[in-house]
C-alpha cells in the first residue's frame, strides 16, 4: 500500500469525526497540591524579598575599617559566643564579597544565609573586607554589619580572627533548624535516661 494509499483510508476513517464541544472541561495541568519542597521554595522566596526590602540601605552606621564587631541574640549563651568569638567553631561555609556593589552585597548575603539555614550549616564566614580604600570608607563593612542583626537566622557574629581575616571578615552562628534541636533533645535523652 503506497503512502497516498493509506493517507485517503486513513482520511475516510476520520471523516465522521467532530471536535467535541463543552463547557465542562477539566485542565489537569497545574492542578495538583505544589509539594513540599515547593511550598518551602516559595516560602523562602518570599521570605527573601521581605528581608531584601527591610534591610537598610541607608542610614547604617559608618565604621572604622579596624573596627572589632559583635552582636550576640538573647538565649544565646555566653561560653558559645565566647567559642565563636575565638573562632573555635568549624568554618562551615564562606562568603566573599568583595568587588560586589551594595545590592550584589545583600542579594548574595540574604542569598547566602538562607542556602546555609537549608543545608542546617550553622557556623560561617563572611568576608567583606575592610574598606580601607573605599570611599567612603569600610562601607560594606558597615552594611554588613548592620544587616546581619536583621536577619533572623543570625544568632551572633563577631569579628573573625587574623587567620581567617580579621576586621575584614566576620564569624555568623545560624539558629538551629527543628530537626537539629530534635537530634539535640534526643541526644540528651539518651544521656540523661
Amino acid at each position: 500500500m503506497s503512502h497516498d494509499d493509506e493517507l485517503s483510508l486513513f482520511l475516510q476513517e476520520v471523516a465522521d469525526v467532530r471536535p467535541i464541544r463543552s463547557d465542562n472541561t477539566l485542565s489537569l495541568a497545574g492542578t495538583s497540591a505544589p509539594t513540599e519542597a515547593q511550598l518551602a521554595r516559595r516560602q523562602a522566596a518570599t521570605a527573601e524579598q521581605l528581608t531584601l526590602d527591610h534591610l537598610s540601605m541607608e542610614a547604617v552606621e559608618m565604621l572604622d575599617p579596624h573596627a572589632i564587631v559583635g552582636f550576640k541574640r538573647d538565649g544565646v549563651q555566653e561560653g558559645v559566643y565566647k567559642k565563636l568569638r575565638l573562632g573555635k567553631y568549624e568554618l562551615q561555609a564562606s562568603l566573599d564579597l568583595h568587588q560586589k556593589t551594595l545590592n550584589e552585597a545583600r542579594q548574595s548575603l540574604v542569598q547566602f544565609i538562607a542556602d546555609c539555614e537549608v543545608r542546617d550549616i550553622r557556623c560561617l564566614l563572611i568576608l567583606h573586607g575592610k574598606g580601607e580604600r573605599s570611599t567612603p570608607r569600610a562601607v560594606l563593612k558597615s552594611h554588613v554589619s548592620t544587616w546581619l542583626p536583621q536577619l533572623p537566622a543570625v544568632m551572633a557574629m563577631h569579628s573573625a580572627e587574623r587567620r581567617h581575616g580579621g576586621s575584614g571578615a566576620l564569624y555568623v552562628l545560624l539558629r538551629k533548624s527543628e530537626r537539629q534541636k530534635a537530634e539535640n533533645r534526643e541526644r540528651h535523652q539518651k544521656r540523661l535516661g
